[in-house]
C-alpha cells in the first residue's frame, strides 16, 4: 500500500483556504483524497456541525487529550484550542487517503518536525483592502475583531516563506486550479510513482 500524502493549507482569515479546500473535495481526484477534521474549545457558530466543521469539546476535555498525547498539533488562537487527532490522520495516511489539514503556522511547524515528508501550501489574499472587505463582509465580528484579525493576519502571512507552495486567491478559480495542480504534480514525485509502478519499471528495465 502506498501511503498518502498529508497537505497542510494555511492563510490569514479571509484568505479564502477553507473554500478552496472544500472546492477541491468535490472536485474528481485520481486519488481519494479527505479533509482532517480538527478538534476545537471554541463555541459552535451558526451553520457548523459537530463532527462535520469541527469536533467541539470543552477546554477541560482538550487540555485532558494534550496531557494524553492525543494531537499530531494543537494551537491556541484567540483565546480557544484546535488541534489534530494524530490517531486519526495515521490511520488515514497508513491506507493511503491524501489528508488536508486546515490548520496555521504554529501547527504546521509543529508537524514538520513529526512528518518531515508533509507538504505545505500557503494562501495570500491579493491585497490588506481585499482582506479587510472579506472579513467585514462576513458579518459576524466587530470592528475591534476585525481589527485584530487584520493585525493577526499580517503577523501569520510573515510566515509564508516556510511552506513549499504559494496560491494568491485573487480569482478563485484560478487558485483553485493552482490547488488542484499542486495535488496532481505530488503524486508524480518519481518516490511515489516507484512504488506505484514497480511491476512495469522492472519488466522495461529487464535485460
Amino acid at each position: 500500500m502506498i501511503p498518502g500524502n498529508l497537505y497542510i493549507v494555511s492563510a490569514p482569515s479571509g484568505a479564502g483556504k477553507s473554500s478552496l479546500i472544500k472546492a477541491l473535495m468535490n472536485i474528481r481526484l485520481s486519488h481519494d483524497t479527505q479533509v482532517s477534521i480538527s478538534h476545537t474549545s471554541r463555541t459552535i457558530r451558526p451553520g457548523e456541525k459537530n463532527g462535520q466543521d469541527y469536533f467541539f469539546i470543552s477546554e477541560e476535555e482538550f487540555e485532558h487529550m494534550i496531557e494524553e498525547g492525543a494531537f499530531l498539533e494543537y494551537a491556541r488562537v484567540f483565546g480557544h484550542y484546535y488541534g489534530t487527532s494524530r490517531d486519526t490522520i495515521e490511520k488515514k495516511l497508513a491506507i493511503g487517503i491524501n489528508v488536508f489539514l486546515d490548520i496555521d503556522w504554529q501547527g504546521a511547524q509543529q508537524i514538520r518536525h513529526k512528518i518531515p515528508n508533509v507538504r505545505s501550501i500557503f494562501i495570500f489574499p491579493p491585497s490588506r483592502m481585499e482582506l479587510n472587505r472579506r472579513l467585514r463582509k462576513r458579518g459576524q465580528d466587530s470592528k475591534a475583531i476585525i481589527k485584530q484579525r487584520m493585525a493577526h493576519a499580517i503577523a501569520e502571512m510573515l510566515h509564508f516563506t516556510e511552506y513549499d507552495y504559494l496560491i494568491i486567491n485573487e480569482d478563485f478559480n484560478t487558485a483553485l486550479y493552482d490547488l488542484k495542480t499542486i495535488v496532481w504534480v505530488e503524486q508524480l514525485r518519481l518516490k511515489r510513482q516507484k512504488l506505484r509502478h514497480d511491476v512495469l519499471i522492472s519488466k522495461l528495465l529487464a535485460e
